[in-house]
């Protein structure tokens, strides 16, 4: 990716409705599809903006077949006739239901693989609300996380695939590799008489007579990875880009901070790739000792910052002393402790770099109450920033995350696969 149409004969577009429209996430925020009856409750809407004929409207030359996927003999036969096969995949959720796993329903799983198998130059585009299992990515060209786009989402989607629009966007949850890899794999369903209203009015009480417990304290979300240094599929704060970037110079204004004070956070980015681009600069901060139960590292701040070819643009975040502060359940109030901290700058919760700078603590002469009249010293840890360059974007509606593209009609927009390193984190 992107595809290049005038390098191109042929594309399959193989999917259940790839021709004539682009799923819709139900419940309370449904919105009605144009020239549609309001939608009975939990109906699966599908909006009226067809994959294929933007396909076909980016190329008045260019073959564009299309298949349902019905039979998956069919579809990887037109594949195997095909430059390029497309392949759009759903998985409807809503308001008012819990889904059973994180595969693609529909036997779509197996389609894929078939289509993939016929034609390795297979690019999958996902209409879904969350995460999803791939259990056929090594096997595909690239992947498009286009979540429920909307009544436009089919010309968003196709704006990113031919390169029109250079994605920018990361992904706001994590993608894991298995559900074994969540807190909570198997879901918790309620007996069968205390479904409904029964489940809150069974003693006329309004009471719950059903109850999940979660017990992952902190560890929610990317926390939970990092903190059960689980590989994922995908890390929060992902996306690829159709250029690269570079980070580096990761600086703080000044070594310490009171309880009640601030300093300023710095890390230079350069485009190196070939085209204009954005990326999102994600700050986190890892405090180094704590007497409370603290996450390997959280989120502190995040900018977008856009940049020609070449160009080099200073990032800065302001870092507050509440920003590193935790609620501490003994005494009922905000806390910074007396402690090193990490400030880590990158283009994901993975690709992260420190930068070391030795600080001594200073003591605290404001006092702040939530802060406890405590002094928090920042350490910044020297050494390189990597960084993955990113395409994980918004177009209009839609989001693009490529796996890989190894396509000979494409142009690659780098990488990231299961073998990437661990570095574990979640939504």
């Amino acid at each position: 990716m992107p595809l290049h149409a005038g390098k191109l004969q042929s594309i399959a577009v193989i999917g259940a409705h790839a021709d004539t429209g682009m799923i819709s996430g139900g419940g309370s925020a449904q919105v009605d599809p144009p020239g549609s009856k309001e939608p009975k409750w939990q109906d699966e809407i599908w909006f009226p903006t067809s994959p294929l004929q933007a396909i076909r409207a980016k190329e008045a030359n260019l073959r564009v077949a299309f298949d349902s996927g019905a039979n998956p003999a069919s579809a990887a036969e037109l594949a195997s006739k095909s430059d390029v096969a497309l392949v759009f995949v759903y998985q409807w959720t809503s308001e008012d239901m819990d889904l059973a796993n994180l595969s693609l329903p529909e036997n779509q799983d197996a389609l894929i693989e078939k289509v993939a198998q016929a034609n390795p130059r297979t690019i999958v585009v996902l209409e879904t609300g969350t995460a999803v299992t791939m259990p056929w990515l090594d096997k595909v060209s690239g992947v498009v996380e286009a979540w429920y786009a909307g009544s436009k989402g089919a010309d968003a989607v196709a704006n990113v695939l031919f390169g029109e629009v250079n994605p920018s966007a990361k992904l706001p949850i994590t993608f894991p590799i298995s559900v074994t890899d969540l807190p909570h794999p198997q879901l918790q369903k309620p007996p069968l008489d205390g479904m409904g209203l029964a489940a809150v009015m069974k003693t006329g009480e309004a009471k719950p007579t059903f109850a999940i417990h979660y017990d992952e304290d902190l560890k929610v979300g990317y926390k939970w990875y990092d903190a059960e240094n689980k590989e994922v599929l995908f890390p929060f704060g992902f996306g690829l880009s159709y250029t690269t970037f570079r980070y580096g110079d990761l600086k703080v204004s000044k070594p310490e901070m009171s309880g009640h004070g601030q300093v300023t956070a710095s890390v230079k980015v350069t485009n190196t790739g070939q085209r204009d681009g954005r990326d999102v600069v994600q700050l986190y901060v890892h405090q180094q000792k704590s007497r409370a139960a603290q996450p390997v590292k959280k989120l502190i701040g995040f900018k977008n910052v856009d940049l020609a070819p070449g160009q080099t643009a200073t990032v800065r975040f302001t870092v507050r002393a509440s920003d590193l502060a935790f609620w501490d359940v003994t005494r009922s109030k905000w806390v910074v402790e007396r402690s090193p901290f990490d400030l880590m700058a990158g283009s994901s919760s993975a690709d992260i770099g420190r930068l070391r700078r030795a600080a001594s603590p200073r003591p605290n002469s404001e006092a702040m109450p939530w802060a406890s009249a405590q002094t928090c010293r920042l350490i910044i840890r020297a050494g390189g920033l990597p960084c993955l360059g990113s395409l994980a974007a918004r177009a209009s509606d839609a989001l693009c995350r490529t796996a890989k593209a190894r396509s000979p009609a494409s142009t690659s927009a780098g990488s990231r696969s299961r073998g990437s390193p661990a570095s574990n984190i979640a939504e």
